[in-house]
């Protein structure tokens, strides 16, 4: 990625949400770059609607997955994982937790697929010392996950803001029928969720029962929706962070 791809960007935490939904749902998308390190087909790019807020044009920076990229699973049917971090985001604005940075399913330069904001990290923050260290800021991603049953949180999916938020990408193995849960976030394993923890997962149980759990149904395959409330509704009953399973790997590889 070249400096002047990035000149003038609009990223997480720039702008409002509805506007950059707008942005990634109807701006034009224009490939950058390619991010190496992925395993699916993963583009760095330039999104523009000709008139923003402001009145001229607004330009942002954003993720384009495009289903036709997507590596296959043996566990997870074919096609699926770009409405999969669709459905992350769904559920972590209903939960007002702010995760997964703002994601749409839309068509783009290679198909359909998965367009995410790009969020610019405090490099002065290293993830895999936040893991380590047990930074609170994580308790809130540690009861998503366990909700939305995600497959693959490595340190590296961890995005530290320069605001001081924590935001986490790479949700395309999640919502499993079967239990899936591997992390490296585990220094809560076991202990109480706190009285405003399990008002959060109420909250979002109740979402579920309601206009999420329909907007997920349109994306997820319904059971695996009826899977997700009823982690929700373990996570309450329990009212604990879960524990690793002991029959199955806890932590996925690589974990950073």
């Amino acid at each position: 990625m070249t400096d002047d791809a990035t000149v003038g960007r609009q990223t997480a935490g720039d702008i409002d949400i509805a506007t950059a939904l707008r942005l990634l749902s109807d701006g034009e998308l224009e490939i950058v770059g390619r991010l190496l390190s992925a395993s699916n087909l993963t583009l760095f790019c330039r999104v523009t609607i000709p008139e923003g807020p402001q009145g001229g044009p607004l330009v942002g920076t954003c993720i384009y997955k495009p289903v036709r990229g997507e590596a296959p699973l043996w566990d997870f049917p074919a096609g699926t994982l770009a409405a999969r971090e669709r459905a992350a985001y769904l559920v972590s604005e209903a939960s007002g937790w702010r995760i997964v940075p703002p994601t749409v399913l839309r068509d783009g330069p290679f198909g359909e697929g998965m367009v995410q904001l790009w969020v610019d990290v405090d490099e002065a923050v290293d993830p895999v010392d936040l893991v380590n260290e047990a930074d609170e800021r994580l308790r809130r991603i540690v009861v998503f996950d366990a909700i939305v049953n995600n497959g693959d949180r490595k340190a590296g999916h961890l995005l530290p803001r320069p605001d001081g938020l924590i935001q986490g990408v790479d949700h395309g193995v999640c919502f499993n029928l079967d239990p899936k849960l591997r992390t490296v976030l585990w220094a809560w394993r076991g202990k109480r969720l706190r009285t405003g923890e399990v008002r959060d997962v109420e909250k979002l149980r109740d979402a579920l029962a309601g206009a999420l759990g329909d907007a997920l149904t349109e994306i997820l395959a319904r059971r695996e929706v009826k899977s997700t409330v009823r982690r929700a509704e373990e996570l309450l009953e329990s009212g604990r962070f879960p524990l690793p399973a002991p029959d199955r790997p806890a932590i996925p590889w690589p974990p950073y």
